[in-house]
């Protein structure tokens, strides 16, 4: 079923409802709608875990949401991409490049934001532990498509998604 993973995935961030970071005090780099339409058919909404880095910079432990966002009732589809590393500038732009190694949960609805925000929590530590405890997910981390010398310019707005090994 899972199959399909490491699934390896690249494109400009776009500004999505900058929920994120003011509600839930989890900052994402969200994907364009054309990187998460390519998304294989059989991919299942939920939480996902693995790399990330932006703009061929250091790579860095990743919870990824993917699906519509039940709590907020969101029309669209989207891949929102938390990074576990505090970036001290805006990466609106830059190009961010994800690993996804593994899956933690289906995709929910929640009674409060309260509950929500315990579940992101959780998420984040839960995908620690599996990233530290599993080495074939911790060497995903070295991954040639990482480190990739070709840096495209900032103003290409050319996105691409590519499955796993």
């Amino acid at each position: 079923m899972l199959n399909y993973l490491p699934y390896y995935a690249s494109g400009r961030i776009v500004e999505g409802f900058r929920r994120g970071s003011s509600e839930l005090g989890v900052p994402t780099a969200n994907y364009p709608l054309e990187v998460v339409k390519s998304l294989p058919c059989c991919f299942k909404t939920g939480i996902y875990y693995g790399w990330a880095n932006v703009d061929n910079g250091p790579v860095y432990k990743m919870v990824m949401s993917i699906g519509w966002n039940p709590f907020y009732n969101n029309k669209e589809k989207s891949m929102e991409t938390h990074i576990l590393h505090d970036f001290d500038c805006d990466l609106y732009g830059s190009l961010l490049k994800t690993c996804i190694a593994g899956f933690l949960r289906p995709e929910k609805d929640f009674d409060s934001l309260e509950d929500l925000i315990r579940a992101v929590q959780e998420d984040k530590s839960l995908a620690k532990d599996l990233l530290d405890a599993d080495e074939s997910k911790s060497a995903l981390q070295y991954s040639q498509f990482f480190y990739d010398t070709c840096k495209e310019s900032k103003n290409d707005k050319d996105s691409k998604s590519n499955g796993g090994a």
